[in-house]
Order: structure tokens, then C-alpha cells, then sequence
């Protein structure tokens, strides 16, 4: 089910979502003409948004899930400088290469993540406070997103630097050579996961997404310093 995802600043978040993949017009949005229910209308590459069988995100239901050993989550992570731009739509930090997941005998290079609020997964009809959505690339250019829950609770550094840095211009990547941000330490330390094949969530809500939803949540500073620089 598709939702507007609100602009909020005061507990932890400036800013919606994103589209996972490059390149795509920024005339949809969350709300009215342009908004979900009308985003397959917009452009004919946006049809799976309406006749998608396997769209995200979803309510994930723990009592439907059956025991299934999965394959353990291999992160390899480096901290690299901070790209960040405000997209129009989220913030989103761009990823330097080396950064990679393996999933089993899957190899994935870290390409970018970015926030929503509330989060659009729900375990057992709940949403986070905020949801990290890290986004990778395989070879062949499949896409595996790692969801990792955030709720209010203790400071986060990493998020805190990422929201202290927000660029003043949209659509403009902002570096910040001396700031250096190291996507693992998003990560929790239980990395027991949910997994499903999805879309995109947002157009052109393109299917074979790799979900991974870590279980566990991680914090985030109730109310965050919110600040803007210029690079």
C-alpha cells in the first residue's frame, strides 16, 4: 500500500523518499494530481506503479512467515566523504566505490542511501520513527536494498553529522572532504533479517527488488541539530 511520506522536522527527519534508480522526473510527489494513486498516469514508464504483482513496500505479517534459514549478511563497509543532496524528494548520501554486501554466493556494491518518515515498512502493522533505505548494485545491475529501522532514542553521530550537513540548494550534490561517514554504523548488532522480492517505491516502481529488512532497529537523536552549509 502506497502512502504519503510528510515533510517533518522536530524528531528526526527532513525530507521523504527517493527513487532508487537514476535518471527519473521528479514531477511526481505524495500528494494530489501527481500524488501514488496517480503516479501510473503520469508517464508510461510509471505503469507497473497500478499493474506491478509485486510492489513495495509491504506490512510484513510475522505470523505468516515460516522458518526458513536464510543466508547470513556479510557487510564490508569503508568510510568514505560525505556526498550529500537534497533531491527534492529525500536526502540521500552518495557512496564512494569499496563498499559492498554479500548475500550468500551474491555480491552487491554499496551505490547510495537515503531516508524516509515515518518508515515505509511495517512489521506487524508498525512503522518506525524512520527507515534507512541502503541501496546496492550487482553486476548485472539488480538492485538490493537494506532496510534499517530507526527509531527515537540515543544519538545517533552519523545521522547527526548527515542532518548537519544538509545542502541549502536542491538537486545540488553538496562534499564535504573532511567529513567522513561510515555507513556501517548505521547497521544494528543483531542483523537477523526479512526478506522478499519487491519494486521500487517510488516510480518507475520497477519489480525484482531485493528487500532486506533488518529486524532489529537502530537509534536516532529524538530531536537532532537540523542545520544547513554550504559546501
Amino acid at each position: 500500500m502506497r502512502r504519503p511520506l510528510f515533510v517533518a522536522i522536530g524528531l528526526t527527519i527532513l525530507g521523504s523518499a527517493t527513487a532508487l534508480a537514476g535518471g527519473v522526473s521528479h514531477h511526481w510527489s505524495y500528494a494530489g494530481q501527481s500524488g501514488p494513486s496517480h503516479w501510473a498516469e503520469l508517464d508510461p514508464a510509471f505503469a507497473a506503479c497500478s499493474t506491478g504483482k509485486t510492489q513495495s513496500p509491504i506490512d510484513i505479517r510475522t505470523r505468516d512467515i515460516h522458518g526458513q534459514k536464510l543466508a547470513g549478511l556479510v557487510f564490508d563497509y569503508r568510510p568514505g566523504p560525505l556526498h550529500i543532496i537534497d533531491n527534492g524528494h529525500s536526502i540521500q548520501v552518495n557512496v564512494d566505490p569499496g563498499s559492498s554486501l554479500r548475500i550468500g554466493d551474491k555480491n552487491y556494491q554499496l551505490v547510495q542511501f537515503h531516508f524516509h518518515h515515518p518508515s515505509e515498512e511495517r512489521i506487524n502493522g508498525q512503522a518506525a520513527d524512520m527507515v534507512a533505505h541502503l541501496v546496492h548494485r550487482d553486476s548485472g545491475g539488480k538492485l538490493a536494498v537494506v532496510a534499517i529501522l530507526l527509531n527515537a532514542g540515543q544519538p545517533n553521530p552519523t545521522v547527526d553529522a548527515i542532518w548537519s550537513h544538509i545542502p541549502t540548494q536542491k538537486e545540488h550534490e553538496a562534499d564535504f572532504k573532511n567529513v567522513r561517514i561510515n555507513p556501517a554504523a548505521l547497521l544494528p548488532t543483531n542483523r537477523g533479517y526479512f526478506t522478499y522480492t519487491g519494486s521500487l517505491t517510488t516510480p518507475p516502481c520497477s519489480e525484482g527488488v531485493r528487500w532486506i529488512v533488518l529486524k532489529s532497529p537502530s537509534t536516532l537523536s529524538y530531536r537532532p541539530v537540523i542545520s544547513s552549509r554550504a559546501a
